[in-house]
């Protein structure tokens, strides 16, 4: 096998294990994890709770479906994925070209909500956010909790238009709601191309079940990439014991290291 075909097989493997291996070597038996007889972690014992007694979320979250495109776990009820012509287009095209223009292929984000279906991500409750770390190029995010709103838009010294967007959050009964507005139109939704506009407005519902398992509603509204706005149901599962370790991209030349240029 030359080094080319050895590099593009270590990518597959590396995309197909998605982001539940990286941190798993590293073991540290945390205070506060439930554990079995035996001394395993319970991840069936009952979630957490924060001192206002709502869910604690926190810990080092994983996509509990590796190797499978998270848009293809639509939600109950049939929703379905329609495109706009133009967007409808762009996707056909990067599926034809195998995703080879992708963001992350040249060391830039997946963002929003790509980020969390190919990366380990931490979540961190604090007073007036909630912060979620992701291990993969050492990005982060901030969903301000303290009752702040949107920037205005109309506004052009308040417009915002970031990889990961402008988040806002509020608790619905034992659901965490994330609302995020204020994207640029670079990233993907995911690897296999889905496009989306500036326009684009992400609605995440973030329930833990219980220690070990968390599932995420996402809804995507962005009418000037999709007819309709459409909503995605995505597993986690918790990697306890553990920690994060650095995730840097090599200024754009891991790609080629890889493929052996």
């Amino acid at each position: 096998m030359n080094r080319v075909a050895r590099g593009l097989a270590l990518l597959f493997m590396i995309f197909m294990a998605g982001g539940s291996a990286g941190a798993q070597w590293l073991k540290i038996p945390l205070p506060g994890t439930p554990r079995t007889p035996d001394g395993k972690p319970n991840l069936t014992a009952p979630a957490p709770k924060m001192p206002d007694g709502r869910p604690d979320l926190s810990g080092i979250w994983t996509r509990n479906t590796p190797g499978k495109n998270y848009l293809n776990n639509l939600s109950v009820g049939g929703a379905d994925i329609s495109m706009q012509p133009w967007a409808d287009a762009l996707y056909k095209t990067r599926q034809d070209t195998l995703s080879k223009d992708r963001p992350s292929g040249v060391c830039l984000p997946h963002a929003l909500p790509d980020a969390m279906m190919v990366s380990n991500f931490k979540m961190v409750p604090t007073a007036s956010a909630m912060l979620v770390l992701y291990e993969e190029f050492v990005h982060f995010r901030q969903i301000f909790t303290d009752g702040r709103g949107f920037p205005n838009q109309a506004n052009p010294e308040e417009r915002v238009g970031t990889w990961f967007g402008y988040s806002i959050g509020r608790w619905e009964g034992d659901t965490f709601v994330a609302e995020t507005i204020g994207f640029n139109d670079k990233s993907w939704l995911d690897d296999g191309g889905h496009p989306h506009s500036d326009a684009m407005h992400v609605i995440e519902r973030f329930r833990r079940r219980d220690f070990g398992h968390m599932d995420v509603d996402i809804t995507i509204d962005d009418p000037k990439a999709y007819t309709k706005p459409f909503t995605v149901n995505v597993p986690f599962i918790l990697l306890p014991d553990t920690e994060f370790l650095e995730d840097i991209c090599d200024n754009e030349r891991d790609h080629p290291h890889m493929v052996g240029k």
